[in-house]
């Protein structure tokens, strides 16, 4: 999932540059809309991720309090981990995020 989300971040900063190369495209109404389904996108997803490991911060901590630390390992119910991007695409979002500017 990390790897997909990240060739989703580098798409979107190509349709970015390529708006602003052609000024034409910008004006026009589809590809704003577009924009802004993308920016909806970009914000559910980061919504996701913030639920998703606030669940997994839940399950780790309950499952290591008594009397679930007793059955947990007895059931191989094991620790999760959270989601991560990953370094590389952690790095290329911090050097150049993609923008969505509405006019």
């Amino acid at each position: 999932m990390g790897a997909a989300e990240g060739i989703l971040g580098q798409a979107l900063g190509r349709l970015i540059a390529l708006s602003e190369a052609y000024p034409d495209l910008k004006a026009n109404a589809n590809f704003q809309q577009l924009q802004a389904e993308l920016s909806d996108i970009e914000n559910k997803l980061a919504a996701a991720r913030r639920f998703f490991n606030n669940a997994v911060g839940e399950y780790n901590t309950a499952r290591e309090q008594f009397p679930a630390v007793v059955f947990a390992g007895m059931f191989g119910f094991g620790p999760r981990d959270f989601f991560d991007v990953g370094e590389e695409s952690r790095a290329s979002m911090d050097a150049a995020p993609p923008q969505v500017k509405f006019n």
